[in-house]
């Protein structure tokens, strides 16, 4: 009797998740950013609720989560009722990396969500204290080996954390890893001369790029970036590396079908907007949108793949808890 009552429960939810995906949306919907304000991803993610809400007819708010490296707002939306007001905004750090960094994640990148749309791709570049005296990725790893114990990197997300290791797996160079929470304080300290080397997303750290304030030397994909013409990919110098961080939306798992396409549309919609497009470049953001949830899921488990083999190879294990 017990266990006929426990399947009458769950198949009446579903029921009543299926009717509600009916006239979604009906409330505001929450999009967590497991980031700090200030982040590229946070900035991203505000210029799409805008547009996301007036398409949807809701109001969508960005709620940010921070913490253990993209740690907890995963694990909040993971557990989240899946009716579709409490969405994800994250990157490669919850989905692609944080799997081969803690021997105790909380959640599952695969089970625990519902893949609905990759939104496109943030630059990262590799910058410098302007007191370096280094203007290439070369000159920086001659620089190291010549001054070995001298040099720190911030890490503040995976990205930086997997690419300047790469880079010294690579190279055989060596630097000192000194961890952030947010990109705003690494950037902050690179200015200072607190830390020398720190690879930051364009969406914080292009102002002060632009501004003079520290050193691009490299891009860390291959794709042409129009605001930064002059900055060299870094598989230039270090042959064979190429890193991209990618930006998505998810749902917890389970989401309704009816309530994944509604998000999916409106994110299509929204990144054809010429204002959302204009914005999102000023960020360097790249809109490189997924055709279908579908393909994200692939690219999502694609990407998990490549950036475990990136890990191990570096043997990376300073994340591991």
């Amino acid at each position: 009797m017990n266990q006929f009552l426990k399947l009458l429960i769950i198949g009446l939810s579903a029921i009543s998740l299926q009717v509600a995906a009916q006239s979604y949306p009906a409330a505001n919907i929450t999009l967590v950013v497991p980031f700090a304000p200030g982040s590229g991803t946070d900035a991203v993610a505000r210029i799409m609720a805008t547009k996301m809400g007036s398409i949807l007819g809701q109001q969508v708010i960005v709620d940010n989560k921070p913490g253990a490296s993209a740690q907890i707002g995963a694990q909040f939306v993971a557990s989240a009722k899946p009716d579709g007001y409490t969405l994800l905004m994250t990157t490669n750090t919850s989905h692609s990396a944080n799997p081969w960094l803690f021997q105790n994640l909380k959640y599952d990148p695969i089970k625990d969500f519902t893949p609905i749309a990759r939104v496109g791709e943030l630059p990262f570049v590799l910058t410098v204290n302007n007191d370096l005296p280094v203007k290439s990725v070369q000159e920086l790893i001659d620089y190291a080996k010549a001054n070995p114990g001298k040099l720190s990197y911030g890490t503040p997300n995976s990205t930086s954390l997997v690419t300047t290791e790469t880079i010294m797996y690579l190279t055989k160079m060596s630097m000192t890893q000194i961890p952030y929470k947010s990109s705003p304080q690494a950037l902050t300290d690179l200015i200072g001369n607190q830390i020398q080397v720190y690879v930051v997303d364009t969406g914080s750290g292009m102002a002060m790029i632009k501004a003079g304030k520290v050193r691009p030397i490299g891009l860390t994909g291959n794709r042409p970036f129009a605001q930064l013409p002059n900055v060299p990919p870094i598989a230039k110098t270090v042959q064979g590396f190429d890193l991209v961080s990618w930006n998505g939306i998810f749902g917890p798992a389970n989401l309704p079908k009816p309530i994944v396409d509604k998000v999916n549309a409106a994110i299509q919609e929204a990144v054809k907007d010429p204002e959302v497009q204009s914005r999102l470049a000023q960020l360097g953001f790249l809109v490189l949108p997924s055709k279908n949830p579908q393909e994200f899921a692939q690219y999502v488990s694609e990407q998990m793949a490549y950036w475990g083999k990136l890990i191990i190879q570096s043997g990376i294990k300073s994340e591991l808890n």
